[in-house]
């Protein structure tokens, strides 16, 4: 089905397809028997797949990545597509319009995109009443990604990432510090080890005043250098937070084949690209830290073997997006059945 109807949507600006794809969706889902429909044809159910990780349940361990579904809109029915825990965002605490359209864009040659969205979303409070109003969520694990306004300072940064907690406490079940977008300002000047300390430790201060803990990772670029990694693990065991999620997109443009003038555009690259950097960066993880924390694996899966290769690497379980847009959702049933065999 996917394979016909693709060719269409590629033809429009990549933004434009998705509100489509995913408007389409929601349409489609509330016709009586589809939500089944696409659940027998593309969710796979065993008990073999589940896992537990940072004392969280996963019915299988493929998730969908942060950015495709910022605004909380589309959890029920992206949980139809057979997804193991779906992560919401990046929010920031007010709402904010991102960058100049257009800021997304394919590279089909490459089998990836070109990002600047900016961290664009309605904010933490309407994201927060979108959660509070799920009907079922059908033992779905959801995380909630968090990031500053583009207008707050990076002194100020971490009452940013505090407003975010407070206000997704109660609907999420993990949080995602991201501070490794390429596309906020100044915002990858977090990742050095002061700035992130401190909001890593006021977010843990804040966890621990509440009734239950919520597991906090940190998504990291790809683009880290081994004694930058080195500083990730160290502060992974300083600050006692649950993970890592690696990679988010790269600022190279280092071997893609596309027309060289989309290549120039400003943005992170995702997708195939990324395949072997962030499988590198799990691996340097798991082996620095002796396997010490779980690690998301996320960047460029586009198949069962991509996937297997995350896991063998260190990852705990995979998140997918631009993969998702170029292979269908047919891809979450393939890794599934992958990981079965």
């Amino acid at each position: 089905m996917y394979k016909i109807v693709k060719p269409i949507f590629f033809t429009m600006n990549p933004e434009t397809a998705h509100h489509r794809v995913t408007g389409g969706l929601r349409t489609f889902t509330k016709i009586w028997g589809a939500k089944s429909l696409l659940e027998s044809l593309y969710t796979v159910d065993n008990p073999r797949l589940e896992r537990e990780v940072f004392g969280l349940k996963f019915k299988n361990p493929v998730g969908l990545a942060a950015g495709f579904d910022k605004n909380a809109e589309y959890i029920e029915e992206m949980a139809g597509l057979g997804f193991g825990f779906i992560e919401i965002g990046t929010v920031t605490p007010r709402p904010q319009p991102g960058n100049d359209k257009p800021r997304m864009f394919r590279l089909v040659e490459d089998q990836a995109l070109i990002n600047r969205m900016g961290f664009n979303n309605q904010g933490a409070d309407v994201a927060a009443g979108r959660l509070k109003q799920l009907k079922n969520r059908d033992n779905l694990v959801i995380g909630g990604n968090i990031g500053k306004n583009k207008a707050t300072p990076n002194e100020e940064a971490v009452n940013d990432y505090s407003y975010c907690y407070n206000a997704l406490f109660e609907y999420v079940d993990y949080f995602v510090v991201n501070v490794s977008s390429p596309n906020t300002p100044g915002l990858r000047d977090l990742q050095e080890k002061e700035p992130l300390k401190k909001i890593l430790n006021t977010l843990q201060e804040l966890n621990h005043t509440k009734y239950v803990q919520r597991p906090i990772l940190l998504k990291i670029a790809p683009d880290l250098t081994d004694s930058q990694l080195d500083d990730i693990v160290e502060i992974v065991s300083e600050t006692k937070i649950a993970g890592v999620i690696a990679t988010n997109t790269t600022t190279s443009r280092e071997g893609l084949l596309s027309d060289s003038m989309l290549v120039k555009e400003a943005g992170g690259v995702s997708g195939k690209p990324l395949t072997k950097r962030s499988t590198e960066v799990i691996r340097y993880l798991a082996e620095r830290s002796n396997r010490s924390f779980p690690i998301i694996g996320v960047g460029g899966i586009h198949s069962a073997e991509d996937a297997l290769e995350k896991f063998e690497a260190g990852a705990s379980l995979v998140q997918v997006y631009t993969g998702f847009i170029y292979e269908g959702p047919a891809l979450i049933n393939k890794i599934c059945k992958g990981l079965l065999k």
